[in-house]
């Protein structure tokens, strides 16, 4: 007889509600007819994720601890990152629904391996194919995310890492329009994240040579007790970084960011880059903080080298795009650094700095590429610097909001961006990695140049084109106002919420 571990379920209720609404929503695509899928889908999502959000409420009262036989650990920075996720997956997910009907129907492909146009493409429309399965694709990845900062078993984090990765992968491919570069998006995201997922199974066995275990716990009881194997230590820890260091886009495992953020369909791209973001950091804290926080002495100055490597690249590379979606790729990238600047200063102002720029980042994200997917061209997406000449007048609110996000981005005062990287910098300094804060105010300031440039760009740029920027549905304005107003929010008042991550910055061990 086996021994079945208990678990508390009422810890990891949030969990299981996301995961339950994706599982229904797998059902209704098979059962449900096609004329009633989108709206079903749509409200089953946001039920779920609402649901899962007052879960996650309930939760942090009175019913943290570790449970399931040690592998998910319920605490504050679980319980902040959940929440997050949560929050930017309703902003996201309203986003996602203005491309399924009325304006604009052509975002998401009917089968995304066909050519458009294709014999293939017309039978699976007669035959009332439907992209209404991004709903719980989206609820599946949103269910990995949340647990992969609860795990507090590496091959449980594994295990998240796929859940969260596979659907996006076929998100990734979905787009309509310029279908062979989203195509190509998709496939090399998934054969890079195949490798990474090796590299960082392949550091799971290494610890568990090492320690004989898997959970964070014994391995962290057994770092500084151990003498044979000790040769295992490091290089495992490098591996599982290499795995996490992907899926937050650092350097130089980055190559996979600027292709599959173009390439994706545009919504999905703002979730891919907040969300995933948002669950890695979390993950990376779990694995740093809590499972090999007594060796850091051996992992913090490789990662500190990978920080100003990625904000540096990050803020170079960006200044030399002319696509959209591929400046606030490359933005992404050196936004990773910001992150990584926080997270290896260690105790609870890095676990807490680390946590509020996750929020700055995700709410201005998420609405950044909402408003690059309502400018359209010729009935596909205007991406192109010079085709956003002169939108300033011609839609004064879309360039109003999306300047203001891209000041927030450049870290401007009275946004949420400037609190952000204050977070991190003053945590760095006060860990005696001044010279790491240094780096990152000086490619905050090359990075500001793109920005600024595609302001001046709206406002003074000479129309030469067709561009236009279609009208958006409630729910989207919703989306787009709601993450302004945080963004806002954040760099008026930070108070409250700095409170808040200090406050849950407290790992269960």
């Amino acid at each position: 007889m086996f021994d079945v571990p208990e678990i508390d379920y009422l810890a990891i209720l949030p969990l299981i509600i996301v995961f339950a609404g994706g599982l229904i929503g797998c059902l209704l695509e098979g059962f449900l007819h096609r004329s009633r899928r989108p709206n079903a889908q749509l409200w089953l999502s946001i039920v779920t994720l609402v649901a899962a959000l007052v879960a996650v409420v309930w939760v942090a009262r009175d019913n943290q601890g570790i449970t399931a036989a040690g592998a998910v650990t319920i605490d504050g920075p679980t319980l902040l990152i959940q929440g997050l996720v949560l929050m930017l997956s309703i902003i996201g997910l309203l986003a996602m629904s203005e491309r399924l009907g009325g304006t604009n129907p052509d975002a998401f492909t009917q089968a995304g391996v066909s050519v458009p146009g294709s014999v293939e493409e017309a039978d699976a429309v007669r035959l009332g194919g439907t992209t209404t399965e991004v709903y719980p694709l989206t609820l599946l990845s949103v269910g990995g995310m949340m647990l992969f900062p609860a795990s507090n078993d590496l091959l449980l984090m594994f295990i998240a890492l796929e859940v969260l990765s596979l659907p996006l992968y076929v998100l990734s491919g979905l787009a309509r329009r310029r279908r062979l570069l989203s195509q190509e998006a998709s496939l090399k995201y998934f054969l890079l994240g195949a490798f990474s997922s090796a590299f960082f199974l392949f550091g799971a066995v290494l610890l568990y040579g090492y320690a004989g275990s898997m959970r964070l716990d014994v391995i962290a009881e057994a770092i500084g007790t151990q003498t044979v194997m000790d040769g295992l230590l490091v290089p495992g820890i490098l591996l599982l970084a290499v795995g996490l260091l992907f899926k937050v886009g650092a350097v130089p495992f980055h190559s996979w960011v600027p292709d599959v953020y173009q390439g994706a369909p545009t919504t999905v791209t703002g979730f891919m880059a907040a969300c995933t973001k948002v669950a890695a950091f979390g993950a990376m804290l779990r694995l740093l903080y809590v499972g090999v926080e007594a060796a850091r002495l051996d992992w913090q100055p490789v990662l500190a080298a990978v920080a100003a490597v990625t904000m540096v690249v990050g803020a170079v590379l960006t200044i030399v795009q002319t696509d959209v979606k591929r400046i606030l790729a490359y933005s992404s990238i050196a936004h990773a650094g910001f992150v990584l600047t926080g997270l290896i200063a260690m105790q609870q102002v890095g676990a807490s700095s680390t946590m509020f720029y996750l929020m700055a980042y995700g709410f201005m994200t998420i609405p950044a590429f909402a408003l690059v997917a309502l400018v359209r061209s010729a009935g596909s997406e205007a991406t192109h610097i010079s085709q956003w000449a002169g939108l300033g007048q011609r839609a004064p609110w879309m360039a109003a909001a999306f300047s203001f996000l891209l000041l927030a981005f450049a870290g401007i005062p009275l946004t949420s961006g400037f609190t952000g990287k204050f977070a991190v910098f003053a945590a760095a300094i006060a860990n005696d990695y001044a010279w790491l804060a240094v780096i990152g105010v000086l490619a905050s300031a090359v990075t500001a140049y793109i920005y600024f440039k595609l302001i001046v760009t709206l406002y003074f740029g000479d129309r030469k084109n067709d561009t236009v920027v279609v009208t958006p549905s409630a729910l989207t304005t919703f989306a787009v106002v709601s993450g302004v107003l945080i963004t806002l929010g954040l760099g008026i008042a930070p108070a409250p919420l700095l409170d808040l991550a200090a406050n849950a910055a407290h790992f269960l061990r």
